[in-house]
């Protein structure tokens, strides 16, 4: 399993010190919610914030879009020094085209799906995905309670993916994940899990991070262990 703890809980007046502290404690994955207050009712951080962090921190930049009319943006993203862009189903007219882009530009391509999408999308668009994110909270703020129905979305999607040449491509799970559920979301088909409160709020980060890890490690299966290690090796 790889977490990948949302820099929207963490201490943003220290968000460089923040980021050495997850490097200390052996975390690999950055998770950063970028929102606009148009596709979500929040406003978060753009590439400046992003490009300054890139300069302190080697951590793979997992960066959620959740914006309008991402294709207009994802240069800016790229040359801030994101790894992987994940846009939203919801959002974007074309997404094909958009995560062919994403992959052009040398990022790793994602696409989103709100808790009320249905994930038949994925099986036109598996063979131009590395990731593909289900939303267990609707988005916008962080700290929100898990939809319990995401398990059965998580599995669904998994196995969509698994019959349409998308049996390599991540599968995240962002909102309300935590070491209570890790075990039956890696079980559901998750690789990723995205923690904001339920993972800054329990420092030290070393002990949650392995909390974390420890509790999802029963459920994990060869397929899951090898997708998770693939990734890992992208930086």
């Amino acid at each position: 399993m790889i977490l990948s703890p949302s820099l929207l809980s963490a201490d943003f007046a220290r968000l460089a010190e923040e980021c050495a502290a997850l490097e200390a404690a052996g975390v690999r994955w950055l998770h950063l919610d970028v929102m606009d207050g148009a596709f979500v009712p929040n406003i978060t951080f753009g590439p400046p914030v992003i490009k300054a962090l890139r300069a302190r921190t080697s951590l793979f930049f997992d960066v959620h879009l959740m914006i309008e009319e991402p294709a207009r943006h994802i240069a800016a993203f790229r040359d801030a020094g994101a790894d992987m862009l994940v846009i939203h189903a919801e959002t974007d007219r074309h997404p094909q085209r958009t995560l062919a882009e994403i992959r052009r530009m040398g990022c790793k391509a994602g696409l989103a799906l709100n808790p009320a999408t249905d994930v038949s999308c994925l099986r036109w668009l598996a063979a131009d995905l590395d990731m593909a994110l289900i939303m267990s909270v609707n988005p916008g703020f962080s700290g929100q309670k898990f939809l319990p129905c995401s398990f059965e979305k998580a599995r669904a999607a998994r196995a969509l993916l698994d019959a349409c040449g998308g049996a390599q491509t991540l599968l995240q799970i962002d909102g309300g994940a935590c070491p209570e559920n890790a075990a039956d979301l890696v079980a559901a088909g998750a690789d990723v899990l995205v923690s904001g409160s339920a993972f800054f709020n329990h420092p030290p980060y070393d002990t949650r991070a392995r909390l974390f890890s420890d509790a999802a490690a029963p459920a994990a299966t060869a397929a899951h262990t090898a997708r998770c290690a693939a990734a890992l090796a992208w930086k």
